[in-house]
């Protein structure tokens, strides 16, 4: 078993709590159902958000979801001049015995954008 890397990202409409929480939860949860792991597969979880964030810390969606032993670290996005705004990242590391790229990485609502080749790949595979 190896430790893999799942990405993600998504973007919220406002600076409040529930948006962050609630997107932050979907995004989690669409990680956790796309790739078909367990709470106890969980090694740790990065988050970032962009400088436009600062209603509330996104790891506490996980500690809503019932991941309280799982190692949580936030931390603020570069900030980088036209950069997409009012996003948070994740980095999931799971244990698995999937290949790394097996793993598929989650982009929710703007934040697809970040990733336009996983769209494209993914459109070129559905096409076949």
């Amino acid at each position: 078993m190896s430790v893999r890397g799942i990405r993600g990202a998504t973007t919220v409409s406002k600076n409040d709590r529930e948006s962050i929480l609630s997107r932050t939860r979907e995004l989690l949860l669409a990680l956790k159902e796309t790739n078909n792991f367990k709470n106890k597969d969980v090694v740790s979880i990065f988050f970032s958000m962009t400088a436009d964030l600062t209603a509330a810390f996104p790891a506490e969606a996980a500690r809503q979801l019932g991941w309280n032993k799982v190692p949580l670290f936030g931390m603020q996005e570069c900030d980088i001049e036209g950069s997409l705004e009012k996003c948070i990242r994740i980095l999931i590391q799971i244990n698995s015995h999937q290949s790394q790229e097996e793993m598929q990485f989650c982009y929710l609502h703007e934040a697809s954008k970040l990733r336009k080749d996983l769209f494209d790949m993914k459109e070129k595979e559905n096409k076949k």
